[in-house]
């Protein structure tokens, strides 16, 4: 039924519960499973700041960034060693961008048959309604393909 399962993972115990759940789904499908990594875009320097200082700022954020990189692609390694475990195909894709945006251009280019991913936050009354968290409510208002959130809090 499902030949690719997506599995945004923010490198969290949420997001491995998740890929617990995929890893399940993957197996009695013969599933390929796509962990995807996002790392946030960080916001625009402000204009106060002299040339030299916005030049030096932004060398140092693409340093920081290029270490995030590579620190996230050796933790969601392990993550891959275990669906390749489980005797699932898996692949690693870490990107930079807005994390929501991020998973719906893999989920467009990759033909992605179900999304599987961690809901962040509980809240209690009223708030409950609106519990889902800001890239999980996008994904749902302009995806597809079915999405299976993840409640990984304990009651």
């Amino acid at each position: 039924m499902y030949k690719k399962i997506l599995v945004p993972h923010a490198g969290s115990p949420a997001g491995d519960e998740a890929l617990k759940h995929a890893i399940h789904i993957a197996k009695s499908d013969s599933a390929k499973i796509i962990i995807l990594h996002v790392l946030e875009t960080l916001p625009p320097l402000p204009l106060l700041l002299h040339e030299s200082q916005i030049t030096r700022i932004k060398r140092q954020m693409k340093e920081v960034t290029q270490t995030m990189k590579r620190t996230m692609e050796n933790e969601m390694a392990k993550r891959i060693k275990l669906c390749k475990k489980n005797k699932i195909k898996a692949e690693l894709k870490v990107t930079s961008g807005i994390p929501a945006d991020e998973i719906l251009k893999i989920v467009d280019n990759q033909k992605i048959d179900l999304i599987v991913m961690a809901k962040r936050k509980k809240f209690k009354g009223i708030k409950r309604i609106m519990a889902i968290s800001s890239v999980s409510r996008k994904i749902l208002e302009h995806i597809s393909c079915p999405v299976l959130i993840i409640d990984v809090e304990k009651k």
